[in-house]
């Protein structure tokens, strides 16, 4: 009894959790944020007792209802601290629960950073590799690559050490974890020296990238390209290592006046026009994105930028031999179709490929390619043919969604998509037998 009263304590009832972009929610019956690991203990055996399921959850960013659940739900944003620096190694050991914004900032106090971010940091880094986010650069693999170790408390109560040498096959599969193997206490991340960034913008055609690509994986280390639909119009984003100075040619005025506002206040208005769709884009890429633009800044700084505002987002991972023909398929099937219409940009990155089992990019270097419908004023603008034309696209050439981002396949397309989904499938089944980590999202995945 005292048990139950003691972690009585700390659940809350009545929480609402929704994602950032609000398009996702759910109401836990008790929401709880433990502050160490005997609580989480407690949590799990109280879960047991009663046949709940419990969702461990961080910055809330995923576009999709993967932390989502009406049971137990364990937020961890007080176990974040940092717990070793090793100078020698480069390597900096944290609890999960740790915002990547703050373990920025530490590291680089211990002249230190990590290879490559992605474009936001308000979330936690177990959060991070469960769902394996990624930024670009054909020399990097997605974030939870630079993972070297991580424990994992299991739904038995059980504290597991994991890396290449110790239970190396749970390693593999908790390093991009999908929240249903455990609670991951730590996460182990590889480093390297702090390092600024120097980011050169500039305007190009989808012609001119699509038929010089290499040229431009080869010249930049973290290259990546926006594509403005209904156009030939594209940016071209260079970020490379730097030992010139910070300077920035960004202005208040036209990125957030212009870039923010005036575009939520014309998206808006295109809800009851579609066809003004077109001209925004043409007309926003003239405004902001027709001239070059440079930034130098320390290496977190030029990786994370703003998201603007509410959104849906898809994002796939295809072989990067596929990249060219792909998206001239999806520019063809919007000029084809008239009355579907695209938000910009399309944004398109390319990653290393990877040996993590549920990684898209296992066993193969790929590109990503996102694509969005904004929200203006948290209205829902129609996307669903857009969707589903650019997933039937990306099946076609072998894509891998991304797991934070709401997809609709099933178990059937994932034992197709990855040679290791089955190994995944039993070392989750020996760790957690009775589904205490499931949800809804997770039962399509596995069932």
């Amino acid at each position: 009894l005292q048990l139950l009263v003691l972690v009585q304590v700390h659940g809350q009832g009545g929480v609402k959790f929704q994602n950032w972009a609000k398009t996702y929610g759910s109401s836990p019956e008790l929401y709880f944020q433990p502050t160490s690991v005997e609580e989480i203990r407690e949590i799990l055996d109280m879960a047991r007792q009663r046949h709940k399921r419990v969702k461990v959850v961080g910055g809330g960013h995923s576009p999709s209802d993967i932390a989502c659940t009406d049971d137990f739900m364990i937020q961890m944003g007080k176990m974040n601290r940092v717990l070793k620096v090793d100078k020698e190694k480069q390597q900096v050991t944290v609890e999960g629960g740790i915002f990547l914004s703050d373990l920025n900032v530490e590291l680089n106090k211990h002249g230190l950073a990590l290879a490559n971010l992605g474009a936001v940091s308000e979330v936690a880094a177990a959060g991070v590799i469960g769902t394996g986010t990624h930024n670009t650069g054909i020399k990097h693999g997605i974030l939870p690559t630079q993972v070297v170790a991580l424990t994992l408390l299991t739904a038995s109560g059980e504290i597991l050490e994991c890396s290449e040498s110790t239970n190396a096959d749970i390693f593999q599969a908790a390093r991009l974890h999908l929240g249903c193997l455990g609670v991951v206490l730590t996460v182990t991340f590889q480093c390297v020296p702090q390092f600024h960034l120097h980011e050169v913008a500039f305007p190009s055609t989808l012609t001119e990238v699509l038929d010089h690509l290499g040229d431009h994986l080869k010249r930049s280390q973290y290259f990546r390209f926006l594509w403005f639909p209904h156009s030939e119009n594209v940016s071209v984003i260079y970020q490379d290592p730097t030992n010139k100075p910070p300077s920035s040619s960004a202005s208040w005025l036209w990125d957030y006046a212009v870039g923010y506002y005036l575009l939520e206040f014309l998206l808006w208005i295109s809800t009851f026009v579609p066809s003004l769709v077109c001209w925004i884009n043409r007309f926003f890429f003239w405004l902001l994105f027709s001239s070059r633009v440079e930034n130098i800044a320390i290496s977190y700084k030029i990786f994370n930028y703003e998201c603007r505002f509410k959104q849906h987002v898809q994002d796939w991972a295809i072989p990067i031999e596929k990249t060219k023909e792909a998206l001239l398929e999806l520019k063809a099937a919007l000029e084809n179709n008239p009355k579907m219409v695209a938000h910009y940009p399309v944004e398109v990155r390319f990653a290393r490929g990877d040996d993590i089992w549920l990684s898209p990019c296992f066993q193969r270097d790929s590109c990503y390619m996102n694509i969005i419908m904004y929200r203006p004023y948290g209205k829902n603008v129609p996307r669903l043919n857009y969707w589903l034309t650019y997933e039937g696209i990306m099946k076609k050439h072998g894509g891998r969604p991304h797991w934070a981002k709401a997809h609709s396949c099933t178990r059937k397309d994932f034992e197709k998509m990855y040679p290791a989904f089955p190994k995944f499938c039993s070392v989750r089944e020996k760790l957690d037998p009775t589904g205490m980590f499931l949800n809804s999202y997770l039962e399509k995945v596995f069932y």
